[in-house]
């Protein structure tokens, strides 16, 4: 584990998207899992190489689907039968298949808002401030540069031999990322 003294990560500039994805299987080699990159537009395999985990989204959207199809389901029928039963022409105060259409619209709004909710929560929106920011060089990072963001936080690397790793990968500049 890093000393106090160390900065909270490290920001390694490439100049080309090849180097950064080359860099990061090596640096994702040599043990580091907290990996993340930043870069102009997006590169193919990058997720891939910096270990991206699986989103869980989906399971929100099924939530969220299911909760709204369900709430519109008991809203109507407690509407007609147990608030204001009213009894037209002989039908069942339960007329399911009049329930099916307002319950599919619920569900497809639960889904798209549960959604929604989840990816802000997977991407750790809104935040306003991130460490990164207080690099240097990184509003590069927008326009024609390429970021590695390695936290030495693995226990089983210490701070210098770590850092002797990313020295060798060939980064443009090395940018210390203030705690």
């Amino acid at each position: 584990m890093p000393e106090a003294n160390n900065p909270r990560a490290l920001l390694l500039e490439f100049a080309n998207g090849d180097d950064l994805l080359a860099a990061a299987g090596r640096v994702r080699e040599a043990g580091y899992r907290q990996l993340d990159a930043f870069t102009p537009f997006p590169l193919e395999g990058l997720a891939q190489t910096i270990g991206d985990r699986a989103t869980r989204i989906p399971w929100f959207a099924l939530i969220g689907g299911a909760a709204g199809a369900f709430g519109g389901l008991f809203m109507q029928w407690y509407a007609n039968v147990v608030s204001y039963p009213i009894n037209v022409g002989g039908r069942p105060l339960a007329a399911w298949p009049a329930f099916i259409l307002p319950a599919f619209e619920l569900a497809v709004l639960g889904a798209v808002l549960a959604a929604v909710v989840g990816m802000l929560v997977e991407n750790g929106l809104p935040r306003l401030h991130h460490p990164v920011f207080e690099a240097e060089r990184f509003g590069c990072a927008s326009d024609d540069r390429f970021f590695l963001w390695v936290a030495p936080t693995e226990p089983h690397l210490s701070y210098p031999a770590g850092r002797a790793v990313l020295d060798e990968l060939g980064a443009v500049a090395i940018h210390e990322v203030p705690a």
